[in-house]
């Protein structure tokens, strides 16, 4: 898998929906040992523990219509597995689209009402260049960091 400083190294990655991004983060960290990788302005923060990782977001005012969590798959080729994906008869909810954050993305919705979105690394992206603020203690052990 190609290396991009802006996502977290690990394949699976959960993705979490909290009314409060930065309280949530630091309960989490405090109360489970995870440390902040990565902040993204106000609403958005990367948390490692182990080889692991998961993002906190803004669950948005309308929290309460929507699911609270998805998960974040890293895959090698977004248009290959698209096409596996429409194929198979999922619910997908758009095309895979290049992001400036280095990342090709499509998303989909499982039987279950889960949502999924598959990510392939297609650049490796200092996050500091579209607003991402690293946080000096993940830096140190985060092998998708800077060396």
């Amino acid at each position: 898998m190609r290396r991009n400083r802006s996502i977290p190294a690990s394949t699976i990655i959960p993705v979490l929906g909290y009314a409060d991004v930065t309280q949530a983060a630091e309960w989490l960290c405090k109360a489970f040992g995870f440390r902040e990788r990565l902040r993204i302005a106000d609403h958005r923060i990367q948390l490692l523990y182990g080889d692991g990782a998961i993002v906190i977001t803004d669950a948005g005012p309308e929290r309460s219509t929507q699911a609270t969590y998805s998960v974040m798959v890293r895959v090698t080729n977004a248009d290959a597995h698209f096409a596996q994906a429409q194929a198979a008869g999922a619910k997908v909810l758009g095309p895979p689209v290049s992001h400036p954050y280095g990342e090709r993305q499509y998303s989909a919705v499982d039987p279950g009402g889960h949502v999924w979105t598959f990510s392939e690394s297609i650049d490796d992206v200092d996050p500091a260049s579209w607003g991402g603020e690293w946080v000096a203690s993940a830096q140190d052990t985060d092998s998708t960091t800077p060396d």
